[in-house]
């Protein structure tokens, strides 16, 4: 069958936080990265909180959007704590939203999976907001793999992300490398499957 992406997530919800890893230290650089305490921040695709978890300070507003309802009830609640469910990249979600300001969009390790990524940015640029920080993964991710399974990756490859992103924003990046070891390929499997974040799949 195939799986989808958000029945992925879902699935495998209450055991990614003991396997997101990478996701992990990603969210922490992005909060690390952050140049001032933005009071008001949406979190596209914001999953269980890892960003939400990163912020030592008081915020007077943080709205988390994810198509995930199981990631969801995993975040943290607050009162200044609202979560949607909501796809981040349908018309539905940006007409919800076009109303709010923002200090900060934030987005850490779900872009990837974006259907139209030129679109998303997009949107995302007519939005009312002062600054930003992307996180997102690209085809390089688990290439010892794809190699192996000889099989192409199934996201934007760095040059397809940063084309897009540069029609609408002005910006400076870093590309940030990680490293995961494993025993062998049966433990590679098991951490893509039980993070949440092979994606689209066949079985």
């Amino acid at each position: 069958m195939i799986m989808s992406i958000d029945l992925e997530f879902s699935r495998f919800a209450n055991s990614y936080n003991r396997y997101n890893i990478i996701q992990s230290k990603v969210a922490k650089e992005v909060v690390s990265l952050i140049k001032y305490k933005p009071i008001d921040i949406l979190d596209l695709g914001c999953g269980s909180g890892a960003i939400y978890k990163e912020i030592r300070y008081d915020v007077n507003s943080f709205i988390g959007v994810d198509f995930s309802k199981d990631m969801l009830n995993l975040h943290p609640t607050s009162n200044n704590v609202t979560t949607l469910h909501f796809d981040f990249e349908s018309k539905e979600f940006f007409e919800y939203i076009k109303g709010y300001k923002f200090d900060y969009i934030v987005s850490s390790s779900a872009m990837q999976w974006s259907k139209d990524i030129d679109k998303l940015f997009f949107n995302i640029s007519k939005l009312n907001f002062k600054d930003f920080i992307f996180a997102i993964f690209t085809s390089n991710t688990f290439k010892t793999l794809h190699k192996t399974a000889n099989i192409s990756s199934p996201i934007y490859d760095l040059e397809t992300i940063l084309k897009s992103a540069r029609k609408y924003f002005n910006f400076n990046y870093d590309i940030k490398n990680y490293t995961l070891e494993f025993k062998n390929n049966i433990e590679i499997f098991r951490y893509i499957k039980r993070s949440g974040i092979s994606g689209n799949m066949k079985k």
